[in-house]
């Protein structure tokens, strides 16, 4: 029976599992002003419209409003909304980039769909939706998980800072508070957990393959 053999490069790709920055943080950043500024751009010309597209949101229970899932967190309603998402979308957005772009776009559409799919079946019907909170709730949960899952003590020490920092946010996943989607973000945080599994089990994978017999 032979050895195992390692790969040259595993040190490198098990130090990105526990990456808690961006591997091009200069990148990340000026990806997600830009991924901002569009949400600006969109907003502008919503006002200009007489907030038109606050009514193309998710209409729960409705099936000709189901593909609004896709576009509903670009909405916002009105700028002090906005405003309001806008640091937090910037943070959790460019440390859930750690795990480099590919990644970052799987992250965003597990949570995307998630929590919109889960407005749209769970909300009472004929309510509309719009904004990023669900995604930003699951960015948050997402690297609340991901250290616990891959194990990694600086993952789970940012997760204590941004607990410490936004925790209070989290209250947003309770029913009852007025004008605020509770389903956007249980859903949004329930698809942050599965993304968090997943990359912690890709990463696994990834590790069990570079021992290979020889």
């Amino acid at each position: 029976m032979g050895a195992p053999v390692v790969s040259p490069d595993r040190p490198t790709r098990r130090r990105s599992v526990y990456r808690i920055l961006p591997p091009r943080p200069f990148l990340a950043a000026i990806t997600m002003l830009l991924f901002t500024f569009l949400l600006y751009v969109i907003e502008a010309y919503d006002v200009s419209t007489g907030l038109a597209l606050d009514q193309e949101g998710i209409i729960a229970r409705d099936p000709s409003h189901l593909d609004s899932v896709l576009w509903a967190p670009l909405l916002h309603a009105g700028w002090a909304h906005l405003e309001s998402n806008t640091l937090p979308f910037l943070i959790f957005g460019f440390l859930a980039m750690a795990g480099g772009l590919r990644q970052f776009v799987l992250v965003t559409a597990i949570v995307w769909l998630t929590s919109g799919l889960g407005v749209w079946f769970f909300s009472q019907p004929g309510s509309d939706t719009v904004g990023a909170s669900g995604v930003i709730f699951g960015w948050l949960v997402f690297l609340l998980f991901r250290g616990f899952f891959a194990g990694s003590a600086k993952q789970i020490l940012l997760a204590v800072v941004l607990l410490f920092l936004w925790g209070g946010v989290l209250f947003g996943v309770l029913p009852g508070q007025p004008g605020i989607s509770w389903q956007a973000h249980l859903f949004g945080a329930l698809g942050g957990i599965l993304a968090a599994r997943m990359v912690a089990g890709a990463a696994r994978r990834r590790g069990a393959g570079e021992l290979m017999p020889r």
